[in-house]
């Protein structure tokens, strides 16, 4: 029974200490955060590149069929050949995942960019700020003036 209790005890000191906790946090916000980056490719990006290309681009609809079904007559789009069982190669929707990852990574470097820079300042401060005497200094300058008068 002891060491049961040992084991839980010892599993809710890991869970409770932060460590289990900062990576919950992280994979909610890393979670958020695809979205945004989700969003900003879809919505802010690709628009731009569509403009500058002069067309419409819409990398995520962007496939090659490398085998249709026989006999097939319906649309031609990304789903119906899917559901039809076409074998497609979705190279736009590969495009579109990787222009997100670089993004993501831009952002998390430039985060971790950020906060080593303000580790860097706050370090250079704490060491700007002379250590106060250890105690038995203190006492002994103590003794020293005096003794001096």
């Amino acid at each position: 029974m002891s060491k049961a209790r040992g084991f839980l005890q010892e599993f809710q000191e890991f869970a409770v200490k932060g460590n289990m906790i900062d990576l919950a946090v992280g994979v909610i916000i890393g979670a958020a955060f695809s979205k945004i980056i989700d969003s900003l490719v879809k919505d802010v990006i690709m628009p731009v590149i569509s403009f500058i290309l002069g067309g419409q681009v819409d990398f995520a609809n962007q496939f090659w069929v490398l085998r249709a079904p026989a006999n097939y007559t319906g649309p031609r789009t990304y789903d119906a050949l899917a559901e039809a069982g076409a074998v497609i190669l979705a190279w736009g929707n590969f495009v579109t995942i990787l222009i997100n990852f670089i993004l993501l990574a831009f952002v998390v470097f430039c985060l971790v960019k950020a906060i080593n820079s303000a580790r860097k300042r706050v370090i250079r401060e704490e060491a700007a700020i002379p250590p106060a005497p250890a105690e038995e200094v203190v006492l002994l300058r103590e003794i020293r003036d005096s003794l001096k008068r």
